[in-house]
Order: C-alpha cells, then sequence, then structure tokens
C-alpha cells in the first residue's frame, strides 16, 4: 500500500471572492465587482480534467469547496463543477462534498441550489455571536442574520458546520463561556473553534504595528480560553478530534482529516496547494495565487500549476508529524518511521511523556490535552 492511502484521496477546489476582506484574514481572498464564471467554470472544468488524467481510477473521498467566499457562486457553478467531478473519478458511496458559506442573506438564499448540486455539507462562517464583535471583526453579517441562515442550513444540508473566532479584543471569561453556551443551543454538529491571531500583511496586522489594536487578551487569558472551549463542548458531547475543531461522533469533517492524516489531495483554483503521489513520488504542488494570473494560465497553458516538486522521505516525515499530532488520535510511530528510515527520538518521547504532554499507546503518540497548547514547542522537540 502507498503511504497517501492511509490517508485516502480528495480534492479541493479555492474561489477567491469575497464580497468584503476581513481585516484579520491572511487566506488568498479577493474583492470584485465583475466576475465572470461562465469562465471560471470553464477553467476549473479543464483543471479536473488535467488533474484527473494523472490520478485516474483512484478512488475519491471528499470535495470541499474553499475561499474566499464559494457562497457567492453560482449555483449551476457548482453543479457542473460536482458533475464533471463524479463523471472524472469513482467516488465512495458517501462521499463527502463540502461549500464553506457566509451567513449574509444572499449566501443564506442560495442554500438549496446548492443541495440540489450535490453539496451535503456547509460550514458557516459565524465567527461570533455578537453584533459589536462581529463589526470590529469586519463581518458584513449581523447575529440575527447568524443564526437565520444556520437555521436554513439545519433544514437543507445532511451535515451542518459553523466557526466561531475567540480571544476577540475585550473579550472575558466569562463572557466567552456564555456565548459558548449559546453556540451550543444551536445544536451544531461540528464546530471550528480559532484563536484569533493577528497576521502580518493584514489590517489587524498594520492596526497591532501602528499601536492601534487594543484590547487584546494576554496569553494566559487566551490559554484559559482554549482550555475551557474543550471543556465546555466535551460536556456537550462534542470532543476535540483536531486542535482547533470539534465534533459529535461520526461528524468529523473526512475532508480535512485527509489533510491531517496525510492522505493526497488535490488542489485547485488560484493560491491552491495539493500533495499528489504519482509514479511512487509525492509531490507538492501550488498554484498562482492571483486569479486573474492563474486564469490566464489554465487558459494559455492548460494547466493552473505554478509549481510542482518532488517530496524527499524526510520531507514526508515531517509533515506527517506536524499534521498527524494535531489530532486527538495522533501520530502511527511505526508509519513515521517507514516515511523518516528511523523511528522517533526516543529520549525525546521520553521527556515529553515525562511533562504530561504527549502520550505512547498501542503505537500512537498524540498531545494530550496539556501539551495542545505547546504543539509547536512538541514538534520542534520532535523533529530530527
Amino acid at each position: 500500500m502507498l503511504d497517501w492511502q492511509n490517508g485516502g484521496f480528495g480534492l479541493y477546489l479555492h474561489w477567491p471572492f469575497c464580497a468584503s476582506k476581513c481585516p484579520y484574514c491572511d487566506f488568498n481572498s479577493h474583492v470584485a465587482q465583475d466576475i465572470d464564471q461562465s469562465r471560471w467554470r470553464r477553467a476549473y472544468l479543464g483543471e479536473i480534467d488535467r488533474i484527473g488524467a494523472e490520478t485516474r481510477g483512484r478512488v475519491l473521498n471528499t470535495v470541499f469547496f474553499g475561499g474566499g467566499t464559494p457562497s457567492l457562486m453560482d449555483a449551476d457553478l457548482v453543479a457542473a463543477v460536482i458533475e464533471k467531478i463524479r463523471a472524472t473519478w469513482p467516488m465512495v458511496n458517501d462521499a463527502e462534498i463540502t461549500l464553506e458559506a457566509n451567513p449574509g442573506s444572499v449566501e443564506a438564499g442560495r442554500f438549496r441550489g446548492y443541495a440540489d448540486a450535490g453539496v451535503n455539507r456547509v460550514s458557516v462562517g459565524v465567527q461570533a455571536l455578537n453584533d459589536n464583535d462581529l463589526k470590529r471583526l469586519g463581518r458584513l453579517h449581523s447575529v440575527a442574520e447568524a443564526r437565520a441562515a444556520f437555521k436554513i442550513a439545519r433544514d437543507v444540508f445532511d451535515r451542518v458546520s459553523f466557526d466561531l473566532i475567540y480571544a476577540r479584543q475585550d473579550q472575558t471569561l466569562a463572557a466567552w463561556r456564555a456565548e459558548l453556551a449559546e453556540a451550543m443551543a444551536m445544536a451544531a454538529d461540528h464546530m471550528s473553534l480559532y484563536q484569533l491571531t493577528i497576521e502580518q500583511g493584514t489590517a489587524f496586522g498594520a492596526r497591532q504595528a501602528a499601536g492601534k489594536l487594543t484590547g487584546l487578551p494576554h496569553d494566559d487569558l487566551s490559554a484559559d480560553m482554549y482550555l475551557v472551549t474543550n471543556d465546555i463542548l466535551s460536556k456537550f458531547g462534542l470532543p476535540a478530534y483536531e486542535i482547533s475543531n470539534h465534533a459529535r461522533a461520526e461528524a468529523s469533517s473526512r475532508h480535512n482529516l485527509i489533510y491531517w492524516r496525510y492522505g493526497d489531495y488535490a488542489g485547485i483554483g488560484p493560491g491552491a496547494h495539493g500533495r499528489l503521489t504519482l509514479d511512487g513520488v509525492r509531490h507538492a504542488t501550488e498554484t498562482s495565487s492571483s486569479p486573474s494570473a492563474w486564469l490566464r494560465q489554465v487558459e494559455q497553458n492548460g494547466s493552473g500549476e505554478k509549481t510542482r516538486r518532488a517530496l524527499s522521505r524526510a520531507d514526508q516525515a515531517g509533515e506527517y508529524l506536524m499534521m498527524s499530532l494535531r489530532l486527538a488520535e495522533g501520530m502511527d510511530i511505526d508509519r513515521y518511521a517507514s516515511l523518516a528510515g528511523a523511528g522517533l527520538n526516543a529520549a525525546a518521547v521520553s521527556r515529553l511523556d515525562e511533562l504530561g504532554i504527549v502520550t505512547l499507546a498501542h503505537g500512537k503518540l498524540a498531545a494530550t490535552m496539556q501539551g495542545r497548547p505547546v504543539l509547536n514547542a512538541i514538534i520542534r522537540e520532535l523533529m530530527p
């Protein structure tokens, strides 16, 4: 069995456009007034043809429309893409097809069309259940719109997830506890909860550099919020199966599990990354981040890829370690050894175990609840 088969095979499609740019966002997203969706359809379908020819016969497990704001795509564009995917690869019977959505009224009005197109899971970017904080985060929707959109999503799709951001400006631990209880009352089966991070190149990054981003919580408060999040969601039956993701039984994001279990995935669209094993060699792929440049490249060259780089076994072992330790299930130490050509440093594992931040049992190494907040330090300790 090839190593990627331990994780499965997924397809990621990036829609790079948003109605506005959020001040904290460092994703590849762009604001555009006029979008020729028929042109984008031709480009996506052409890329599916290209990658399909290279991976012919593989069984596809998942599809993920990410962005940007994919809920600004026309439903017939989504339908055409899904139809092409199904004609290109054999798919598992219960293939997960996810689309990220904002909870504005325009996007929510498209939900039925996406379901008819074949989308069976939607991830709604709620981000906060507080109107003042939504404005601070640059979100265009209100809490009322978010609740209405989520209700429509629950009625339309088999599976629904939503996102919240914590460690926001002037947010207290008590307020976050109350917000989590409110979120639990919405009866989601999957939640992604991210700590607000200030990235260079964003509006928030510029404000912080100028000393104008006030009220951010100190590290101890942020850590307390993380621990409270895990405690409350576990009690409500949504334990953390990954550092930032919580789900009821059988509701984990299968697509994201392909990343964390280090499977193969094809990346289509501006700025999309991929990992593809071809002729026994695993490659890292990357596309142009500029939407216009990506479109021109597809139309003129028949490929949206900017780079394709063969990964050494050491590269793969390092990536597997970094991704798999994010999971509650941890990493398979024999699989790591097979990729790396050598096992983990036993002395380092022993030190981390004595500190109570990792456990090693039944061939799996995992970060403990105490270890997850310091996962980057654990990875640095274990890296060759």
